[in-house]
């Protein structure tokens, strides 16, 4: 299967949806890693609360961006190379288990478009343990951490 279509596959499977779904496309995805890309816009319903005279993507949501693609989508990544079929992930969801290390090195403005990393530290028994990470598109990082999700039956 084409990169493109399994990373198609992977998006389609992604239970967030919007306005809560924070990546726009996988870039790549390989073995224990992938990068994804997300464009934090402008009229996205946070900003009008955080803060109104100076809108900045709270922190809450920059770890979900980072959890979305380097638990969520990584996991469906990996169980459909696998072998695990289509019909069988959209019986799943992926809970978000724990998140460790966080550190905020930036701030993501309105508008402004971000890399999003994952690598696996370790899959095993329907958990997914990765190290995420956020960056603009000239390679600050801007957040990172350690995240875990499980797997389980909806």
């Amino acid at each position: 299967m084409a990169d493109k279509e399994i990373f198609k596959q992977v998006m389609d499977l992604i239970p967030q949806q919007p306005p809560f779904l924070f990546i726009d496309d996988i870039l790549d995805a390989h073995d224990k890693k992938i990068t994804a890309v997300y464009r934090f816009r402008e009229d996205e319903y946070f900003y009008k609360g955080h803060f109104p005279s100076n809108p900045i993507t709270p922190g809450v949501i920059l770890i979900e961006a980072m959890a979305q693609t380097g638990v969520v989508a990584m996991g469906i990544y990996q169980l459909l190379q696998q072998g695990m079929s289509v019909a069988e992930l959209k019986q799943m969801t992926t809970l978000f288990a724990f998140a460790d290390a966080i550190e905020f090195t930036g701030i993501v403005y309105p508008d402004e478009q971000v890399i999003i990393r994952g690598e696996i530290i370790y899959l095993r028994k329907g958990n997914l343990k990765t190290r995420t990470s956020i960056e603009r598109e000239n390679g600050e990082i801007v957040c990172s951490g350690v995240l875990t999700g499980t797997g389980v039956k909806k």
